[in-house]
């Protein structure tokens, strides 16, 4: 049942809710690098398969390397964006338990190991993602 809350608990209740938005926005940040890193794999991968040079091997080595990196790509997004909704959820809770006035520590904090075990896995996409990048630079693929 919601009860009459003072214009104090909901101001709390903001200021809680503070610093998962500057989190929202760094993870933000982060999400587009990697739907432009995609797009340019993507990018590439259109230009490969329109030509046609006499060095096929060569061709089917570098589209082998940018599936690779699409996939990391394409996971590290897929993280980046459970990470940002488990953050929106916690913005969420943290509101409910003010109106509510239910001890949800548990679940916030749940939320926010949750959120962060993503955002640490997508990282590890996104560095492995840069290495194969920048091997294939380094090998002239």
């Amino acid at each position: 049942m919601i009860t009459e809350l003072p214009v104090a608990t909901i101001a709390h209740a903001i200021q809680l809710a503070v610093a998962p938005v500057f989190l929202l926005t760094g993870v933000a940040g982060i999400l587009s690098v990697l739907t432009n890193r995609l797009g340019r794999i993507i990018d590439r991968t259109r230009f490969l398969h329109s030509k046609s040079l006499p060095d096929v091997e060569a061709i089917q080595s570098e589209l082998k390397a940018l599936r690779q990196r699409a996939r990391l790509i394409h996971w590290a997004i897929g993280l980046c964006t459970a990470c940002l909704l488990f953050i929106c959820s916690v913005v969420a809770v943290l509101f409910l338990g003010s109106f509510f006035k239910l001890n949800m520590a548990v679940v916030i904090a749940s939320l926010f190991v949750a959120a962060m075990l993503c955002l640490i896995v997508a990282l590890l996409n996104f560095i492995c993602e840069i290495f194969l990048a920048t091997a294939q630079v380094r090998t002239g693929h």
